[in-house]
């Protein structure tokens, strides 16, 4: 079978950048510049240069890639020529191969937002399109809002594309601006674009996700001859995102009719490192990963009851659409009070421990489970504390340590600048190899802003475990949640500690006790616990 090329563009570092909160600096662009091309994109789109310091800088220092670097901008403005409009001009400066411009393509946008008639502003499509074609880059037109465009005047619509196209545009993307547009819309409108004129292998899709349908309206597009793709890494953009480049890719290498139909710039191998590289970005934005991502998510590939984990033992595919290490994902069966032993010896079988069927040792786990489960434990999401607490009940978990007391006190009290202020002590006193070592820490960050008691525990904690320091030097936690499991003066409170080393590794532990600082102390500890246990083979 002749497979065609499909073109996928990356507009996270510009379109992602609209998200609310989210604002790259110059070095981070650099860093998921490097791995989009790692992973295999065609275009990279850079920003806007001229727009704001942090674009332009970072063409000035953009990494070279093998994908088409491309910048953003508009077309020109009535009243100016091409060749002089500042703003097309900063564009064009930033001296990259391609360069990609948006203009109106419904006609209410030009008359309400651009104040211009129809004709001028199909004469600046054609005008700025051609002065780049003359400049020799490639050149790309975003037509913005051309699905309501076209529902709303569809003669308009299609002059200011072909007007793009006619003038030497690579590239017309058509975009779903607002998001509203349906895949049944967006296929017949592509269809009928290609219909007037424009081949397909010409044509891209941006669509955004505001009613949960970007990916399936790109898809739509494609079906019906769209060659390029537009969109972002974890579904980035403004309002509700764009179209997530982490759930599109693996669906065209891995699904049907796409993958027998189609090539792409990203290779199977390549796409191995998808959930590492999505984890980067959430890494970088500071936030936690969602966990029911498709493809990438920790949650994608978790069997939870125990009907499913026995099938998932005899074969995979029974409850998997894929095999979760094509996408560098892991399969996770998850412990709780559902859980059968099938479960427990798949989990144990994870974690490297061998445990035979009918094993009484399974039964004894399983009570534990469900008897620590009922004083509020959940081990559904924390896979490190029930490898720790499946361990100990078989005699296999290493005395590394042993805490002897600890303390936390909490001072609040005025500054110099007469400012209210709190600041958070902790002491730490371990028994490593039968020698007592006692830890100080304070709450305070190199900011000087007060991170809380459990900052201060943590940093006490880690601060001096003799051999194992070198170990724990690498840990460090990047998520905190507090959940109360009862009401009322019973009231007890589960803490769920994310903890991730130098290698991207992730696991979570549960603590759980009437007293929140008891309870994050508790998973603090089996957190430290298991990443001695999984690297124990480097202490002396």
């Amino acid at each position: 079978m002749i497979t065609e090329r499909l073109y996928l563009y990356d507009t996270t570092l510009r379109d992602g950048q609209q998200t609310q909160g989210v604002q790259f600096s110059t070095e981070e662009k650099r860093t998921i510049a490097e791995a989009l091309d790692a992973l295999g994109v065609d275009y990279i789109e850079g920003g806007w240069p001229g727009a704001n310091p942090t674009d332009s800088a970072f063409f000035d220092h953009a990494p070279k890639t093998k994908a088409t670097m491309t910048a953003f901008g508009m077309t020109k403005r009535t009243g100016h020529s091409a060749e002089n409009d500042s703003v097309l001009a900063a564009v064009m400066n930033a001296g990259t191969q391609a360069v990609c411009l948006v203009g109106k393509t419904h006609d209410f946008h030009v008359r309400a937002a651009l104040g211009i008639a129809l004709d001028e502003n199909t004469d600046n499509i054609s005008r700025s399109i051609a002065h780049l074609k003359n400049s020799g880059r490639e050149a790309l037109f975003d037509a913005e809002h051309f699905f309501d465009g076209y529902q709303a005047n569809p003669d308009y619509a299609l002059e200011a594309v072909h007007a793009a196209y006619n003038a030497g545009a690579r590239w017309i993307v058509l975009c779903d601006t607002n998001g509203g547009t349906l895949p049944q819309d967006v296929r017949r409108i592509t269809k009928e674009v290609i219909a007037s004129g424009i081949p397909g292998d010409h044509l891209g899709i941006h669509t955004h996700n505001d009613t949960e349908n970007a990916v399936a309206c790109t898809l739509a597009a494609v079906d019906v001859g769209a060659r390029q793709i537009q969109g972002t890494l974890n579904g980035l953009g403004e309002r509700c995102g764009n179209a997530n480049l982490t759930a599109l890719i693996p669906i065209l290498l891995l699904k049907e009719p796409y993958a027998s139909c189609f090539e792409i710039g990203v290779t199977r191998e390549a796409l191995k490192g998808l959930t590492r590289t999505s984890r980067m970005l959430d890494e970088i934005l500071n936030r936690v990963p969602f966990r029911q991502a498709a493809f990438v998510g920790s949650s994608a590939f978790a069997h939870k009851a125990g009907l499913h984990a026995s099938a998932i033992l005899k074969d995979p595919t029974t409850y998997e659409h894929i095999d979760p290490a094509n996408v560098g994902n892991a399969r996770i069966i998850p412990m709780s009070n559902q859980a059968g032993q099938s479960n427990l010896r798949e989990r144990l079988n994870e974690a490297g421990i061998k445990v035979a069927k009918g094993e009484p040792s399974l039964g004894l786990i399983l009570d534990q489970i469900k008897a620590r489960e009922a004083l509020g434990y959940s081990y559904d999401t924390a896979q490190a504390s029930f490898e720790l607490l499946a361990r100990d009940a078989l005699g296999q978990m290493p005395d590394f340590f042993e805490v002897k007391r600890y303390r936390v006190t909490v001072e609040r009290r005025k500054n110099k600048y007469n400012e209210m202020i709190s600041l958070s002590e902790a002491v730490v006193v371990v028994k490593v190899d039968g020698v007592k070592k006692l830890s100080v820490s304070e709450s305070m960050d190199e900011t000087g802003s007060d991170r809380g008691p459990v900052n201060a525990l943590a940093k006490a904690l880690a601060k001096d475990l003799g051999p194992y320091q070198k170990i724990i030097d690498d840990m460090r936690l990047v998520d905190f949640k507090v959940r109360i499991t009862q009401g009322g003066t019973e009231a007890v409170t589960r803490v769920i500690i994310d903890s991730e080393d130098g290698e991207g590794r992730r696991w979570s532990t549960v603590g759980v006790s009437a007293n929140i600082v008891d309870a994050s102390f508790e998973a603090l500890l089996d957190a430290i616990r298991w990443k001695l246990l999984r690297d124990r083979k480097e202490a002396p």
